[in-house]
């Protein structure tokens, strides 16, 4: 079961992002942001929505994330979800975006 897991793990595909432009998603059920999101000139750019309404739209802005790329697309009221962005879940709800190092280019594979 374990090299199973470990399997499953290793095919998903998650790269570093920043995010070009945060908007807010009036459609949504639950509040969220949609957010593109540049993966540098291998993969290009990618819109998801998400549920980090903790931060302001201006802090979204350039701001780098990590996301997996390969879940496939899902349709999310009139967007086109492309990714899924990572984060933390805090006791309170709010959702803290992981972030790659400083140094972490975009498009970097994490593993």
């Amino acid at each position: 079961m374990e090299n199973e897991n470990i399997n499953l793990f290793s095919k998903l595909d998650i790269r570093v992002g920043k995010i070009i432009s945060a908007e807010e998603f009036k459609e949504a059920i639950k509040p969220a942001y949609i957010l593109t999101i540049d993966f540098g000139l291998d993969i290009g750019v990618k819109k998801t929505s998400a549920q980090v309404t903790n931060y302001t739209l201006k802090e979204l802005e350039n701001k780098k994330c990590i996301a997996v790329i390969n879940l496939g697309d899902k349709q999310i009221g009139p967007i086109m979800s492309q990714c899924l962005v990572l984060g933390s879940i805090t006791s309170n709800g709010d959702v803290l975006l992981l972030n790659p190092d400083k140094n972490a280019k975009l498009g970097d594979k994490i593993s």
